[in-house]
């Protein structure tokens, strides 16, 4: 059952709010336990009808979602977020799951889902993905980069177009930032390009005000736009 009990619930200073939504109790217990002392579990749901609930009244930064939920209104995880979303503007949604099927991915993405991992992520990969979104970050794990291709309707294969924008930017640059959109760290785009991540925190930075963009979110839209990746 929900957690809807905990209305107005005492927050650790600089804690992210999050809400789980799982129809396991054992694997809402056990990533609760696993998720770092930065995140703070506001309450838990394990139905769509209990998850648009908590959502709603609660309000957290971000819903940790499964996209497997029982479908008794027949839209899952995705139906939690095309439901509660209206109602919670300020939330955000990441798909946990463990399928990284195309359609499971293209499905919650479609419905708004800012990010999709599956639940083999360590709690520390899950709290530092949350906290990712709560910046506004787009977060996938990197063998993903395909399926988001296809949610926005992106063409395997097609050559991407030459455009000023492109040519603002170095060719390490565009390295960068090919990997940055497709979701990964710092850390993963300096141990693959063989860089230091205070170098790639550079050139991130040159790549979003060369672009004119504001954050990742913006640049993995910009870049699937495009046909990049």
């Amino acid at each position: 059952m929900t957690d809807l009990a905990a209305a107005e619930p005492t927050l650790p200073p600089a804690a992210l709010p999050v809400v789980i939504v799982d129809d396991h109790s054992i694997f809402r217990s056990g990533l609760r336990a696993e998720l770092d002392a930065g995140i703070a579990v506001l309450g838990e749901a394990a139905t769509v009808d209990e998850a648009i609930a908590l959502v709603t009244q609660l309000q957290p930064r971000v819903v940790l979602l499964d996209v497997h939920l029982p479908r008794g209104r027949g839209g899952g995880g995705a139906e939690v977020i095309r439901e509660a979303a209206p109602l919670a503007p300020a939330t955000l949604f990441l798909a946990l799951s463990v399928s990284d099927a195309a359609d499971d991915v293209v499905r919650v993405i479609r419905a708004g889902a800012r990010g999709y991992i599956t639940k083999s992520s360590s709690g520390a990969e899950v709290s530092e993905a949350a906290r990712r979104v709560a910046d506004g970050d787009a977060v996938f794990s990197p063998k993903l980069a395909g399926f988001v291709l296809d949610a926005f309707g992106a063409v395997s294969g097609e050559t991407a177009e030459t455009t000023d924008e492109l040519d603002r930017l170095s060719a390490r640059e565009q390295e960068v930032m090919r990997l940055i959109a497709r979701g990964y760290t710092y850390k993963e785009v300096a141990s693959t390009l063989f860089i230091s991540a205070k170098t790639v925190e550079t050139h991130v930075s040159a790549v979003l005000r060369k672009l004119q963009l504001s954050s990742r979110h913006e640049l993995t839209a910009w870049a699937l736009e495009r046909k990049l990746l």
